[in-house]
């Protein structure tokens, strides 16, 4: 079941998920807006590298900090990550859906690749996978509006949540932005 605006402020005071800061100017009918931080990732564009799942990608990316006021501008086909400003969590009874904005997609943004999904017990900031699908540059700005977070509730409480022991959670209270760390399944059998 999808949380209302109602819903979304009943919970928020009793704890069960978490926005910080939370504006009621931003809470949507059933979803809050979310806004786009200052500090991104993005690919060397080294000729001949090749990015292997199996290896870290620590050296293959470099951390931008962008200012508020002279933006960012992503390239036709670029890909970078970037944090929203906001914390989010939630408990063991619910979940998150990330999700962009209408009026931003019919530019051409897409600001999640696969991962747009906030798992029980995991607070964080939500890491952006941002592309331009536009045959022109875009230019977002950090405080912008850049996507919404939809919250769900469970049909029952989760028996482990996101950080349990055993479940290769790498990216547990993750506070900010990080490449992947897919290779760490190879090492830990997780495949």
């Amino acid at each position: 079941m999808i949380l209302s605006d109602k819903s979304i402020k009943e919970k928020l005071k009793t704890g069960e998920i978490k926005i910080e800061p939370f504006e009621e100017k931003y809470l949507q009918p059933a979803s809050y807006d979310l806004h786009l931080d200052t500090h991104f990732l993005a690919f060397n564009k080294t000729e001949g590298v090749v990015i292997d799942a199996k290896k870290p990608i620590d050296d293959l990316m470099e951390s931008i900090e962008v200012n508020e006021e002279d933006g960012y501008v992503l390239k036709q086909g670029e890909f970078v990550l970037a944090n929203v400003k906001e914390i989010t969590g939630v408990d063991s009874k619910h979940i998150a859906r990330l999700e962009g904005k209408s009026s931003l997609g019919r530019l051409g943004l897409g600001i999640h690749v696969t991962a747009g999904f906030l798992d029980p017990g995991n607070t964080l900031r939500l890491t952006l996978h941002m592309i331009n699908f536009s045959s022109l540059p875009i230019k977002i700005y950090p405080g912008m509006k850049i996507a919404q977070i939809i919250f769900e509730l469970l049909d029952s409480e989760c028996e482990r949540t996101y950080g349990s022991q055993g479940l290769g959670n790498k990216y547990s209270g993750t506070m900010t932005v990080k490449g992947s760390e897919y290779w760490k399944n190879f090492e830990n059998g997780l495949m």
